[in-house]
């Protein structure tokens, strides 16, 4: 690419990229330093409680006399969510993916670290390595490479055995945390992408919904295409790769127990506080992440399909054709007839009647036929009784969801992460439906991560008879469960 096109590619940026647009914004370090802060603990933070917190801190601004505008702080969040820059769902805001880019193109300002350090050209090196071993076609050559890989890790384990063990120097012990930290920060990047993505996608059917006379079944047709394409691009493909590893209940606990293992280690002292509570929680925040996408992902395809099926795109196109064909057949009888068209323009001795339907007889209206006298010959009294009968204490005999809650924590505890099914395959439900409502109630409450796909399962109710049931997959963690079960609200 030449001068020219190196020139064409900059300036579209600078005109359409929402980063950009941010970093030259006249209040852009009001705006990254208030994302900084209100998103430092939390990924998203209620409308409300934003609003209250950019006014306190406005005021402030105001007092120091760097701020001179009175312009209140919801008016400015409306108009970062209009730019690009939070993300508005359900009264809760989180950030886009274009003031995550903004951020850390201004922390990497100030935090700059050589781009030649020992753990990057490892990172490279092994990247190089795993890949040339995925894509050689010859089953040699692959096997030479793993039997290579194999001799290293043989090597370091007879050193062990032999009691030699080769300890990292404190400044590449301080430069792998930081790598760490710095490859951690930057996961939930693709999420953001996704999600523009998804939006994009909505925004782009219905577009074509009302430009085009498609019909429904191909309209159909092109939303399961652009799916096909979502999930294929590269912030799709890295968000499914990634949630197939997030589902393997394997490596998220052996991932999780080594994030522990280093944060328990001195070295952890060379990040800050903040630093460290985010690589603890870790885990927790990638699967909010991954459920939040899902929650989209859900949210727009209920609304594409009631959008498509309500036909109001086709009615809307219909009315604007007809609005269209109106306009230009008035101006060229203006054009064509001047003089009849002011002759149109006066009154006339017509007279329509409208207005609310008068009843002039008795006749026409519809009269109400009266109900037939009810039959009473049949009933018997009874007098209520003042011991409650076994009917009625078997319904009083309900499920303790609080009890439910124990019995999952528990059995999560022991096994590792689980779906409902799975903790229903080690406790067989015998309540029937208000015990798998407990259990719903549950995962609901702890905020358990929703799989895109549901999962069957069979109970039995209290008369023993077997049902079976099809519910949302969730996938329920331990950690996810607070300390004390009676503190939780279900």
């Amino acid at each position: 690419m030449n001068f020219q096109g190196f020139q064409a590619k900059y300036r579209r940026l600078f005109q359409e990229s929402a980063s950009w647009k941010l970093l030259r914004a006249d209040n852009a370090p009001v705006i990254l330093a208030f994302i900084s802060d209100m998103f430092s603990d939390e990924s998203e933070v209620p409308f409300g409680r934003a609003r209250i917190a950019l006014d306190a801190e406005l005021e402030r601004c105001r007092e120091s006399g760097i701020w001179e505008t009175e312009t209140g702080a919801g008016s400015y969040l409306n108009q970062w969510i209009r730019a690009g820059w939070l993300r508005e769902m359900d009264d809760q805001l989180t950030k886009t993916d274009a003031s995550e880019v903004a951020l850390r193109f201004s922390q990497g300002l100030d935090q700059r670290g050589t781009g030649t350090t020992a753990s990057h050209l490892r990172i490279v090196q092994e990247a190089v390595r795993d890949f040339a071993v995925a894509i050689s076609p010859n089953p040699d050559e692959r096997l030479s490479l793993l039997e290579y890989r194999k001799a290293e890790i043989q090597r370091e384990i007879d050193a062990l055995n032999a009691g030699v063990v080769t300890e990292l120097s404190e400044a590449q012990q301080c430069e792998r945390m930081r790598e760490i930290y710095q490859l951690a920060s930057v996961l939930t990047g693709d999420f953001r992408r996704v999600e523009d993505e998804i939006r994009e996608l909505d925004q782009d059917i219905r577009v074509q919904m009302i430009e085009s006379d498609a019909r429904r079944g191909d309209i159909l047709l092109s939303v399961m295409e652009k799916e096909a394409l979502l999930a294929n691009s590269d912030a799709g493909s890295a968000f499914e790769g990634f949630f197939q590893l997030l589902c393997d209940q394997n490596r998220s606990t052996e991932f999780k127990d080594q994030l522990r293992s280093i944060l328990s280690q001195p070295v952890a002292e060379q990040l800050t506080h903040l630093q460290q509570r985010f690589l603890n929680r870790l885990m927790q925040e990638l699967n909010s992440e991954s459920d939040r996408v899902f929650k989209i992902r859900r949210r727009t395809e209920e609304s594409l399909r009631a959008y498509i099926e309500s036909g109001a795109a086709s009615e809307n196109h219909a009315v604007d054709k007809l609005l269209n064909q109106l306009e230009r057949l008035t101006v060229e009888l203006k054009e064509a007839a001047p003089d009849f068209a002011s002759e149109l323009k006066k009154s006339t001795t017509l007279f329509l009647p409208v207005g609310n339907i008068q009843i002039t007889s008795p006749q026409t209206m519809r009269l109400k036929n009266p109900d037939e006298k009810l039959d009473t010959s049949g009933v018997e009294e009874k007098i209520n009784s003042r011991s409650p009968s076994i009917e009625m204490l078997d319904c009083l005999d309900a499920v303790q969801v609080k009890e439910v809650a124990y019995r999952i924590r528990d059995t999560l505890r022991r096994a590792g992460p689980m779906t409902i099914a799975s903790v229903v395959s080690k406790h067989p439900m015998e309540s029937g439906l208000e015990e798998l409502v407990a259990y719903l109630r549950v995962a609901k409450s702890v905020g358990a991560t929703t799989l895109a796909d549901k999962e069957e399962l069979e109970i039995l109710d209290k008369q023993g008879i077997r049902i079976k049931a099809s519910i949302p997959k969730y996938l329920l963690t331990a950690d996810l469960f607070p300390d004390d079960i009676e503190e939780m609200v279900i």
